[in-house]
């Protein structure tokens, strides 16, 4: 059993990944709740950070974050709350107030889909930002940013390992989650001396919010991209996406990984029909 969460203190059901939209919630999560992951969490107990798995996933609370929050912050999930009418709560509109489209940056290294780049080249990196933004041409588009910690087997080395703004913490403390960037609607810090050395890969996902419910695709995006800087701000590649999918739902847009012992960048803009709930199960995240 996991505690999704860096500061869960429920189990995770299928259930609970749905409903992560609850300021309060006690209860684990199951795949219901996946698909609100905007709700602040309060009162978790942080995971310990030594430890690849914590617990758990219940998909009911994954998608019941989004009710009575101004800000996000890692906690129980429970999905059960899915269906609870969420507030005004980071970027997240739900038809109560416009989504403000924002200014595409102007990128110094673009790449194409399917072009892989190192990272690293005169000097080693000890950390990265990914940066990513995108509009929409459906208000109804609610999109969210998450991120995977996968090893070399392309699963999780723990339930808890995946990040978002129900769980802003990697249970190392190496990948926190940012919200409200300004130009960017949401950024990703990676801090790589403090990753945990069984982790490899990291992929970057969007994931559209009741994107099933409500007959939500991602040809109701526009513009999505993301740029990889370094501690700097500098800009070390970009990838902004030109084609979307009426079947699609949730979007790998881009990875960094280790190949030969440096971490390099692909551009991939592929995804699938499922939702956060779904994406769990398919990088081996135990959903109950």
């Amino acid at each position: 059993m996991i505690n999704v969460p860096s500061n869960l203190s429920g189990a995770v059901n299928r259930q609970t990944v749905m409903n992560i939209n609850n300021k309060k919630i006690q209860e684990p999560l199951s795949s219901r709740n996946i698909d609100s992951i905007n709700t602040k969490f309060v009162n978790a107990a942080s995971p310990n950070p030594n430890s690849t798995h914590t617990g758990s996933i219940n998909t009911q609370s994954v998608n019941a974050a989004y009710t009575n929050t101004n800000s996000r912050s890692a906690g129980p999930v429970n999905t059960r709350s899915a269906n609870t009418a969420p507030t005004n709560s980071g970027n997240h509109s739900f038809n109560s107030r416009p989504v403000p489209t924002i200014r595409i940056p102007a990128f110094k290294n673009p790449v194409r889909k399917g072009q892989k780049i190192p990272l690293e080249t005169q000097s080693r990196l000890t950390g990265i930002k990914a940066h990513l933004g995108w509009n929409i041409t459906n208000p109804d588009c609610d999109v969210d940013v998450s991120a995977f910690l996968l090893n070399n087997t392309g699963k999780v080395i723990g339930d808890s390992w995946f990040v978002f703004y129900g769980q802003e913490s990697s249970p190392d403390g190496s990948t926190v989650f940012f919200a409200d960037q300004g130009q960017n609607r949401e950024m990703i810090s990676i801090d790589f001396v403090k990753l945990n050395l069984a982790v490899s890969k990291i992929v970057f996902v969007l994931t559209i919010n009741e994107a099933l419910e409500k007959h939500l695709n991602f040809r109701m995006i526009k513009d999505a991209y993301i740029q990889i800087t370094d501690a700097s701000n500098t800009e070390l590649v970009s990838f902004k996406m030109d084609e979307y999918y009426s079947n699609v739902t949730s979007m790998m847009i881009g990875e960094i990984y280790q190949h030969n012992g440096i971490w390099k960048f692909n551009a991939i803009g592929n995804g699938v029909s499922r939702d956060l709930a779904g994406l769990c199960e398919l990088y081996g995240v135990q959903v109950i």
